[in-house]
């Protein structure tokens, strides 16, 4: 999105200026930061250059230009500038090591799985398979089976339901 540029105007005055273009000059400071109250810090930044250096400027009609300029070269200075917290210690950290998963168990849960799969519908187990274990977009699984995507969606949400509350998937507690 760009931001028009005033081709003819001649401000009196700066605060005519910034009452004329701030609203379009704010859409450009928004899109250089995420968060609108650093927008507004940004502008006001890239204002007050502006402000500073109004007499120098000769053309008026390139305002806007100065000003996303004044905007970029400020943010690019804030990112630049941001402090990093590094802390220096005597050891490293090392990540806690988790026990390895138990494989006999990891293949019984895959078991199980399949079991509550098989135990589905026809239609919903085949939508179930062609999304999950065949990894198809709902459009591919949708264009394969010859229905709607709102169908694969719907009964795809079913079956989900339906393994939920399957008592062998079910964890004990």
């Amino acid at each position: 999105m760009t931001t028009p540029v005033c081709t003819t105007a001649s401000y009196p005055s700066f605060s005519s200026y910034v009452r004329t273009r701030g609203t379009a000059l704010m859409r450009t400071a928004r899109s250089l930061t995420a968060n609108p109250c650093d927008a507004e810090d940004l502008l006001q930044t890239a204002l007050t250059k502006t402000y500073v250096a109004w007499e120098r400027i000769e053309d008026h009609r390139a305002l806007d230009g100065y000003v996303r300029r004044a905007l970029v070269n400020t943010r690019t200075s804030q990112w630049r500038k941001r402090k990093v917290d590094e802390f220096a210690c005597d050891e490293l950290p090392e990540p806690e090591v988790l026990p390895a998963a138990d494989p006999a168990e990891a293949q019984a849960l895959r078991d199980a799985m399949w079991r509550a799969v098989t135990r589905l519908p026809d239609r919903q187990r085949a939508m179930v398979v062609l999304r999950y274990y065949e990894d198809l977009s709902e459009a591919q699984t949708a264009e394969l089976l010859g229905v709607s995507v709102g169908t694969v969606k719907s009964a795809v949400s079913r079956a989900l339901v339906k393994l939920r509350e399957d008592p062998e998937l079910t964890p004990v507690r």
